[in-house]
């Protein structure tokens, strides 16, 4: 049976070149970053090679460049690590965010809040495609102690991009630092140029092509950050631990494929995407999420009326098309995003979601086929 993966937004397929650059730091002798000796400092020369690449690409000092092991905990230490550092100055602090961020940046403004005192979040509504009341949020960067604000600069569920200059240029204006999760949007966007007055941006490997568990938290400035995981002195006092090697070649070895490659992909993917929406909207019941909104070449969000996203996600596997619903399980029922939640989309839509994700692996016939197998499992799922 032939494969067709359109979940790229969960996990990209490893680029070859990806494990090719890693293949040297797999196996064998692997010096320890931080030691004086000869294997040492190859592993070294390794690990500033590689954020050497990332902060060229990231419009960063090198110095700047934090490794860390994926997105999430670049978020993490984003969120708690700039916070805490504003909170042992100030004796207070506010986060403002709005209610569409992935769960890495969620989750960790919860934490942050339970465990500093007073400190407390403020969130910005949202319009129905997802984006950032701009208005709203030029009022809450005014309020007192207002210490981060974290906008995501693609929705990882929808597509929709933030508009992200205004978001850093007005937090820059008010004296507030800036944060966007960027892992969904990295493949699509020269992150050099994005946001010049951005001050932190968090990126992810593998889902770009590199490995799992690689990413970096990048500092436009020198920003005041706590460690969260201290001890040991590495990444310049802001993550202690043994540098992966491996790991860093690996994701600075993807962002460089991605980058030399933009162009091509953004416009074959982009076909792509529009190819998928105006076929599939035409099923009865089925909706395109946003379609009216700046979105990212690779993500397709569909809703179905009377359809069960478990029901079709049954259907597509079996017939070799791999998706997402881009909804969490609990105890067995499906339960509505907090993303379509916070845009208004009912609870009986939401549970028809569909996301398709593609990257530069995708080609025309997976596309030709995806369009097929969704409509042999609409048709089949509505007794037509």
């Amino acid at each position: 049976m032939s494969e067709y993966y359109f979940d790229h937004a969960a996990s990209a397929p490893r680029r070859d070149e990806v494990a090719d650059a890693m293949a040297p730091w797999m196996h064998g002798v692997v010096g320890n970053p931080s030691g004086s000796h000869r294997a040492a400092r190859l592993a070294r020369k390794a690990v500033e090679d590689a954020r050497d690449v990332v902060a060229q690409l990231t419009g960063a000092a090198p110095g700047n460049v934090v490794f860390t092991a994926g997105g999430t905990e670049a978020c993490t230490l984003a969120v708690a690590g700039t916070v805490r550092a504003y909170h042992r100055r100030m004796g207070r602090a506010v986060i403002v965010h709005p209610p569409t961020e992935h769960h890495a940046v969620l989750d960790a403004i919860t934490m942050t809040t339970s465990q500093l005192g007073d400190t407390s979040a403020h969130v910005v509504g949202v319009d129905s495609d997802g984006v950032v009341d701009l208005e709203e949020l030029t009022r809450a960067l005014a309020g007192p102690s207002v210490a981060l604000v974290s906008v995501m600069a693609a929705n990882n569920e929808t597509g929709v991009a933030a508009p992200l200059d205004a978001v850093a240029t007005m937090a820059k204006a008010a004296g507030v630092l800036s944060h966007s999760d960027v892992v969904a949007a990295a493949l699509w966007t020269d992150l050099a140029s994005l946001a010049p007055d951005l001050d932190m941006l968090s990126l992810c490997g593998h889902k770009i092509g590199g490995p799992v568990n690689s990413g970096a938290l990048v500092l436009r400035s020198n920003i005041a950050v706590d460690a969260l995981m201290p001890g040991g002195g590495q990444e310049k006092g802001r993550r202690g631990g043994t540098v992966d090697v491996a790991a860093c070649v690996g994701f600075a070895t993807a962002l460089a494929l991605a980058n030399a490659e933009r162009e091509q992909v953004n416009a074959r993917v982009t076909a792509y995407r529009d190819e998928l929406a105006t076929a599939l909207s035409q099923l009865e019941g089925c909706v395109v999420t946003a379609s009216s909104a700046r979105r990212t070449p690779g993500t397709v969000h569909l809703t179905f009326a009377g359809i069960a996203s478990d029901e079709l996600l049954f259907l597509l596997d079996q017939a070799g098309l791999y998706a997402s619903a881009a909804a969490s399980c609990s105890s067995g029922a499906v339960v509505s995003s907090h993303v379509l939640t916070a845009m208004g989309i009912s609870p009986e839509r939401a549970r028809g979601s569909l996301r398709l994700s593609m990257g530069a692996e995708t080609t025309a016939r997976d596309v030709e086929a995806a369009i097929d197998i969704i409509s042999a499992a609409h048709r089949r799922l509505r007794g037509d």
